[in-house]
């Protein structure tokens, strides 16, 4: 039965993961609404439903368009993907808890800003402040504890980033202090400083990467959200051993 659960979760992941995608895509632009079905970036094309099946449709037409042949993004398979195993994780580890419901709730914000900020360099206001009422409605109903620790982590967090971007004057955004705040709701302090640590780490090794690929100078502005949500991740799968480890050194 679990079996049959958890590919139930990963071909909902794969579902989501695509519609993520197009939020990610559209909202920055305002055009999430506004537009037509979906369609070819070059050609503009509609897509016909067997052009939307996720990962596959990529899988089957060799990455390009059937119409005009041009290249697809790889961030379109690579985030349903994502989805489709970060969804069947979160049912493999917690089952049908509140833990499942928070896990859901954080890939469902990750997945669509990682998106956005790699393709414009931008982390939205609008999808920030969709999920931060539904992230303390789920903190109302299942608080941190003691529960004044997530308005202490969403303190230090501000306070935290906003040093950092008025010392690097502009070393990081806007977007990245209203993102790592939230985070700090969520996890509360001692979540959040290692979720901090780990996003630092992961976009130093993914920076310097990304530059020498891309042949980038140090100057070059490198999108730092996704990072934030790969540490997001990794706290909210592993935070406790992680922590436990580390306090166990001392």
């Amino acid at each position: 039965m679990d079996i049959f659960f958890i590919v139930v979760f990963f071909l909902y992941g794969l579902i989501f993961g695509s519609f993520f995608n197009v939020v990610g895509l559209r909202v920055p632009t305002k055009s999430l609404f506004s537009e037509k079905r979906s369609y070819c970036d070059t050609c503009q094309r509609t897509l016909s439903w067997r052009e939307l099946i996720p990962v596959f449709s990529y899988l089957i037409q060799k990455g390009k368009c059937r119409g005009c042949h041009q290249r697809i993004s790889l961030i379109y398979p690579l985030m349903e993907f994502a989805t489709g195993i970060l969804f069947a994780s979160t049912y493999y580890f917690f089952g049908i808890t509140n833990q499942m419901i928070l896990g859901v709730l954080l890939i469902s914000l990750i997945i669509p800003v990682s998106v956005s900020d790699i393709e414009y360099k931008r982390i939205p206001n609008r999808i920030l402040i969709f999920f931060s009422p539904l992230f303390l409605i789920y903190r109302l109903f299942f608080p941190l504890n003691p529960f004044y620790m997530s308005g202490i982590g969403a303190v230090v967090a501000f306070i935290l980033v906003l040093i950092i971007i008025l010392i690097s004057k502009g070393g990081m955004g806007v977007g990245d202090l209203k993102y790592f705040t939230l985070f700090g709701f969520i996890f509360g302090l001692y979540h959040f400083l290692l979720l901090f640590f780990l996003s630092t780490l992961f976009g130093s090794i993914g920076g310097l990467i990304t530059m020498k690929i891309n042949r980038l100078g140090r100057k070059s502005r490198i999108a730092f959200g996704p990072y934030i949500g790969l540490a997001a991740l990794t706290v909210f799968f592993v935070g406790e051993p992680l922590i436990d480890w580390y306090i166990s050194l001392f």
